[in-house]
């Protein structure tokens, strides 16, 4: 292939020049439209193959993903041909829903199956495939620079995402300390804010709360006015009921899941303070939110919010993003704020959800999966994801400093840049990473639940959980 015409193609892959542009020169330049065509889908543009490794190495085979259905998804098949031409890999994949997704994975995991090398996992899920072996730690990658790219820029990404990916498998022990492995890459993220119905607040005579107590007056408010409830929260018995807005204002209030007392797990959500949180969370759910809040999942919440039927939610700042457009009746109303629950606090501490890509440790084709893998968390796919598609939010700092990123959330998202912003410093996983992860949030779902529908008195019920918990860490050693 001419070096011109790979040049030409470079710039219209680097977004330099339009792909009608690069046509036009195309032919003026003598080639046909198929070979401007070939030039295009087949040439390697991506900055990773400048960084001394040798990416064709393992060309002619074909990896395969398990991936849930996501618009990180959809940014990333977008720009896959780009990865092809990068490494001659081919690449399958299987796509589930989310509802089916992660018994898909834990299925795979638990047979050893070699049938997918790579696949999304969240952060909190790791805490179970780590310790039982069934994924890799990726330290063994990063750390060589024969298999990763200098240009991969690894501290580009957050600290925050690094390290809420990396444990070194004790419970209680602080995430990304000395001697973690690295079991997943960040890939994005959704932290826990405000997003607000700007038109239904302007209309009532109120601005965006600044504080929890101020967020459960106002949605009283808005309750009583009969047209729609005034905040929505998840509420489902899961783990994600406590995960999003919940956990991040109970942080931002200094509350604990759990004290590591010399390496064994305490319970904390009985302390004073925690109680008085769990009342002013229950106070806002009976009188500022929706009558069936048990049932609630981050579909619901959304859904409600887009649909005007809420004017408010605490939870993914990626949920009010794309309740902000498409055919939702509510689109362009929306706004977002950097959301500081404490009144004593100085910032927001967003605890965050992190869709990540891990390795199986079943896989057979190991380097492969991790040129995938480099190449989908780096700087030119996040970039292409984040401009062209859907990866929001993206993981590195260098994207959130493109301009064309920038202007593209400032005109249609009033707000976003900036509660992001706000919030970006103290966004990480705030929970006490341990192996019972799943089990023990779900029991704390459920006890949120009993205290709302008042079978039980929040100091009760929680000293209750506390107990519970604390028999259950006897059982398997750890406290």
């Amino acid at each position: 292939m001419s070096e011109a015409l790979k040049a030409l193609a470079r710039s219209c892959h680097e977004n330099r020049l339009g792909r009608r542009e690069f046509l036009s020169r195309a032919t003026v330049m003598g080639f046909s439209a198929t070979a401007a065509s070939l030039a295009l889908n087949g040439v390697a543009t991506d900055a990773l193959a400048a960084g001394g490794v040798d990416f064709q190495k393992h060309k002619g085979r074909t990896i395969k993903l398990l991936l849930n259905k996501h618009p990180y998804v959809d940014a990333m098949l977008k720009n896959l041909d780009n990865f092809k031409a990068l490494t001659g890999l081919n690449v399958t994949y299987d796509i589930f829903p989310e509802d089916v997704y992660f018994d898909k994975v834990t299925a795979a995991l638990a047979s050893k199956s070699s049938q997918y090398d790579a696949f999304m996992t969240g952060a909190y899920q790791t805490w179970k495939y780590g310790p039982a072996r069934q994924i890799v730690d990726l330290n063994v990658f990063l750390k060589d620079p024969k298999l990763t790219s200098d240009a991969f820029q690894w501290d580009d990404i957050y600290e925050g995402l690094r390290t809420s990916t990396a444990w070194d498998g004790k419970a209680g022990s602080q995430l990304g300390a000395a001697g973690s492995k690295q079991w997943a890459l960040p890939w994005g993220f959704e932290l826990n804010s405000l997003t607000y119905n700007k038109k239904v607040l302007d209309g009532m005579g109120m601005k965006a709360p600044t504080s929890l107590p101020d967020l459960v007056d106002k949605a009283k408010a808005i309750s009583k006015g009969g047209k729609m409830y005034g905040v929505g929260v998840r509420g489902s018995r899961s783990w994600a009921t406590i995960h999003a807005g919940f956990l991040s204002g109970y942080t931002n209030y200094g509350c604990k899941d759990f004290s590591n007392n010399g390496g064994k797990l305490v319970p904390a959500m009985n302390s004073a303070g925690s109680k008085a949180f769990h009342k002013l969370w229950i106070d806002m759910l009976k009188n500022g939110g929706p009558k069936n809040w048990t049932n609630y999942t981050w579909y619901e919440v959304g859904n409600d919010l887009g649909a005007g039927q809420s004017a408010m939610i605490y939870d993914a700042d990626i949920l009010g993003y794309f309740m902000n457009g498409g055919s939702n009746k509510e689109a362009g109303n929306l706004a977002f704020s950097g959301f500081t629950p404490n009144p004593e606090a100085k910032a927001p501490t967003p605890n965050i959800w992190i869709w990540s890509l891990a390795m199986s440790e079943f896989s057979k084709q190991k380097e492969a999966a991790w040129f995938f893998m480099q190449w989908a968390t780096g700087t030119d796919n996040t970039t292409f994801g984040a401009t062209k598609g859907d990866l929001v939010n993206p993981i590195r700092k260098s994207v959130w400093a493109n301009p064309e990123f920038q202007q593209r959330l400032e005109k249609t998202y009033p707000g976003y840049l900036k509660q992001y912003q706000d919030s970006i410093a103290n966004s990480k996983i705030h929970f006490t990473p341990q192996q019972l992860f799943p089990e023990f949030t779900t029991e704390w779902a459920a006890m949120l639940q009993q205290m709302y529908g008042g079978q039980i008195p929040v100091d009760e019920g929680l000293d209750k959980l506390a107990q519970t918990l604390t028999r259950k860490l006897k059982d398997v050693g750890l406290a």
